[in-house]
């Protein structure tokens, strides 16, 4: 059955589809909260929400050992900690479509790191489908809108090189999280469960270490009114984007190889097209043949034409 063949290729296809309906409501709350700060309360309520989870299913705790313990934490603190302020930095300095091309490089980065480190070999059929479906992601996002002239600050090249140095370093620090928790996989009982809890845990640590040494006031947006409406919106997120979506993201990482779950994961910019229509906005060709393109990568990684 190619549901069981492939679970962990939907899993990750669905984590995809979820982060980007969430990102519409990122979008609705960056207007209110900056989105660092928003990462650290969403991180904060996810993990307490997966913990309760564990909880009620009476996972045993005993089957996390130091070793798995020591490289999840690791692996958020990289992936999430690291890797989220690093995006963040991007943005600020690139603007978001074009901190979103250089998320591209995570996938072909995630598999080369697989074979060195895991000896986790991708099949040439595979490779192919990486680049076909990255490169119709990547041809999506950057495509110019008429108001998509970089808005820099300063000096403009300044801080297009700090924006292309910090994306780099969030698309190989998401690369390099995710290898984490797959290898903790590889020798450890662990469940999805408890690997994305302990991931969230860590990343949130960075994150609020982050906030602190930049001397960055948190809760503004508390003063504002009606502020309990943005706390409801945080909840919905925190449930949808984090809770729900890590907890499929580690599920694909136990069950598919790393390059091809980054690469499904790094397809999140095309299911907002759909959602983008929905809401009646104007999709170009260019957007929809993208769209297409990947969609056929991803059939060859799902094996539709093996």
């Amino acid at each position: 059955m190619i549901i069981a063949q492939y679970q962990g290729e939907f899993f990750a296809i669905s984590a995809a589809f979820l982060w980007a309906f969430s990102a519409i409501l990122f979008e609705r709350l960056g207007k209110k909260i900056r989105p660092i700060e928003m990462t650290l309360l969403k991180g904060t309520f996810a993990a307490t929400m997966l913990g309760a989870t564990m909880f009620l299913l009476r996972e045993p705790i005993s089957s996390i050992n130091s070793l798995s313990l020591i490289v999840l934490l690791i692996s958020g603190a990289v992936g999430i900690g690291i890797g989220d302020t690093a995006y963040f930095e991007a943005i600020k300095n690139l603007g978001a479509r074009q901190a979103l091309l250089l998320g591209t490089l995570a996938p072909p980065m995630t598999a080369l790191l697989a074979l060195i480190f895991l000896g986790e070999g991708v099949a040439p059929v595979s490779w192919l489908g990486i680049l076909i479906t990255v490169g119709g992601v990547a041809w999506v996002i950057s495509e110019r809108r008429r108001n998509g002239q970089l808005q820099a600050n300063g000096n403009v090249e300044r801080n297009v090189r700090r924006g292309v140095l910090f994306g780099v370093l969030a698309s190989l620090s998401q690369a390099s999280g995710l290898i984490l928790s797959r290898y903790a996989f590889s020798f450890s009982t662990i469940s999805a469960l408890q690997s994305a809890i302990l991931r969230l845990a860590a990343g949130v640590v960075v994150l609020y270490a982050w906030i602190k040494y930049k001397k960055q006031p948190l809760g503004k947006w508390r003063k504002q009114p009606k502020s309990w409406r943005t706390w409801l919106m945080i909840l919905l997120v925190s449930f949808v984007g984090t809770y729900v979506c890590i907890w499929l993201q580690q599920l694909a990482v136990k069950f598919s190889p790393a390059g091809i779950t980054q690469t499904l994961l790094a397809t999140s910019p095309l299911f907002i097209l759909p959602i983008s229509a929905i809401r009646r906005e104007k999709l170009t060709l260019r957007a929809i043949l993208g769209a297409g393109v990947s969609l056929f990568g991803i059939m060859i990684l799902f094996g539709l034409f093996g």
